[in-house]
């Protein structure tokens, strides 16, 4: 009962600090109409550092609490959820870790915009494989879901920060033909941020498959190369 009144409070601080302007204009940005990605989606119109604080203040938040967030119908309530498990999961023990790594990837259809997976994925599943194989990512990438897919690439910065970029430059390979936009974007961000650690290797890997990447992710891998050899790929030389 405690930790429902605990919910019951959060949610009713949520509703007094949303912002109907600012919702409509997050429901335009995250593309929530019909066909859109986002298609469906509601927002209450608060911002990324708001729901962090939110987050923190309500940390205590038990698993079936935050299973009611994450299923919430508002985006933000989701968001909140996810920030509270990367909250938790930088604080807990091994065995914790494991907890909500796996809570984190048994309700991935909850998961379901590139926001929610970017502020959380490479938080939790990509610290908790750091020193694991990560074969899991494999069969994300290859997920007819695309917040999966994501899921999969973006756990791979955890990786990348700590100079190791097999799993990225293999799931870019399984992702080169992908058809959409969102994963064109993360795929190339991620080989983007190989190269601030390793230019040799992206170039290397570019090299290889740049004229089979969609522009998209051949223009967000080159966007810090310098303009001559950035022309030069675009070109496709």
């Amino acid at each position: 009962m405690k930790i429902m009144n605990k919910l019951k409070e959060l949610q009713k601080e949520l509703r007094v600090i949303a912002d109907p302007q600012k919702a409509k204009l997050l429901q335009g940005y995250f593309k929530t109409g019909k066909g859109e990605y986002g298609e469906g989606d509601i927002f209450l119109g608060i911002m990324v550092p708001v729901s962090r604080q939110v987050a923190k203040k309500y940390k205590d938040l038990n698993f079936s609490g935050i299973t009611r967030l994450l299923q919430s119908k508002f985006h933000e309530e989701r968001l909140i959820a996810l920030l509270i498990l990367v909250h938790n999961f930088n604080l807990k023990d091994e065995k914790s870790k494991k907890e909500i790594y796996e809570f984190y990837l048994n309700d991935t259809k909850h998961i379901n915009n590139w926001d929610l997976v970017d502020l959380s994925s490479h938080e939790i599943v990509g610290q908790y494989l750091l020193d694991k194989n990560a074969d899991v990512l494999i069969k994300l990438a290859k997920s007819e879901n695309i917040w999966e897919r994501r899921i999969a690439v973006i756990s791979t910065f955890e990786f990348i920060r700590n100079n190791r970029f097999y799993e990225s430059l293999m799931l870019a390979k399984i992702l080169l033909q992908d058809e959409h936009d969102l994963m064109h974007k993360a795929v190339g961000w991620m080989l983007r941020e190989i190269g601030k650690k390793d230019l040799e290797t992206e170039v290397e890997f570019l090299d290889k498959h740049c004229r089979k990447m969609p522009r998209t992710m051949l223009r967000y891998a080159i966007e810090r190369f310098p303009e001559k050899l950035r022309m030069s790929y675009l070109k496709g030389k």
